[in-house]
């Protein structure tokens, strides 16, 4: 996985619809999205079936955590649609051990696709803790750390105190 490829990916959807929302940003690809009340744990899903590209989501979620997780599965649909449409109704649950390439890149695209570089570096160069930045940019540390650990990757002088915790998503329920 090339840092900068995910990056590149995410940024171009950014600056095509303008925004960060990850909602207007699924209505500008085409994507359908579905809200399920039936889902107990699972958060959310993508599936490719019928030349229809499909999310599925909680409906529980606050708006915060529906962003994050829609941009996690955008980020199913820009990198890994020929494998939701080989395998039919796929369960990207955000945690799948035997997925976990898959899902750590859809993690980095998410944490690309919502949380812009300069303003993460701004953050970090005037002091702000992680959590103060997380805080900030309404984001989870979790996602927030996979962007510094990419921005590092890329070239960015910042040093990040932990690992985030790549399976974050696990241990929110709703």
């Amino acid at each position: 996985m090339n840092p900068d490829e995910i990056f590149l990916q995410a940024d171009t959807l950014v600056k095509r619809s303008g925004e960060r929302n990850a909602k207007k940003i699924a209505e500008m690809l085409g994507l359908r999205i579905y809200y399920r009340s039936d889902f107990k744990h699972l958060l959310g899903m993508y599936t490719y079936q019928w030349k229809h590209r499909m999310i599925f989501l909680n409906d529980r979620m606050d708006e915060n955590l529906e962003q994050m997780v829609l941009a996690h599965e955008i980020g199913h649909d820009q990198r890994h649609r020929e494998l939701a449409a080989q395998t039919g109704l796929q369960e990207f649950s955000l945690f799948s051990v035997n997925n976990s390439k898959i899902e750590y890149e859809a993690n980095v695209f998410a944490a690309h696709l919502l949380l812009d570089s300069n303003e993460v570096y701004s953050c970090a160069r005037r002091g702000f803790d992680i959590a103060q930045t997380a805080s900030a940019m309404n984001t989870d540390v979790n996602l927030l750390l996979i962007k510094l650990q990419e921005m590092i990757k890329s070239g960015y002088d910042l040093q990040i105190p932990f690992e985030a915790d790549s399976s974050f998503f696990r241990k929110i329920r709703k």
